[in-house]
């Protein structure tokens, strides 16, 4: 069930509009503003989370499974020749350590708010440029 007042969210794994749908609310998530408890690679974990739901979006629109990793990078390769890549697809690769190395104590260096900002305009560009590719393939 879904909380009043918000419409649920669409679940159709196969459906690109869905999985930009899950990228723009890790996004929304990861713009939350920062009070304690609050940990900013929490946020930057879900700046990570909208930039592979997005590159999973346009893989999905492309005819291609993802598969099942947060690698960026990994995931960036999968994409077929033809597809443009801004360099905010491939700066956006090292947000994959907030996937991993970030989201326990024991790892990684601790996050700066600048960190977070760089993470959240390479999440916003990861987003508008699947926007674009999928727009663009459905307009093909």
């Amino acid at each position: 069930p879904s909380p009043k007042g918000n419409s649920p969210m669409p679940r159709d794994p196969a459906s690109p509009s869905t999985w930009l749908a899950y990228a723009k609310s890790d996004l929304a998530m990861a713009r939350l503003p920062i009070a304690p408890p609050m940990l900013l690679e929490n946020l930057c974990f879900h700046a990570q989370q909208a930039a592979e739901k997005a590159i999973k979006a346009v893989l999905i629109k492309l005819g291609i499974q993802p598969p099942k990793i947060h690698d960026i990078r990994r995931l960036t390769e999968c994409l077929p020749d033809g597809v443009t890549r801004p360099e905010a697809l491939t700066a956006s690769a090292p947000l994959t350590d907030y996937a991993t190395l970030t989201r326990y104590p024991w790892a990684g260096e601790p996050v700066s708010e600048e960190d977070h900002r760089q993470a959240l305009r390479l999440a916003e560009a990861v987003i508008a440029w699947a926007e674009n590719v999928i727009g663009a393939a459905s307009d093909a």
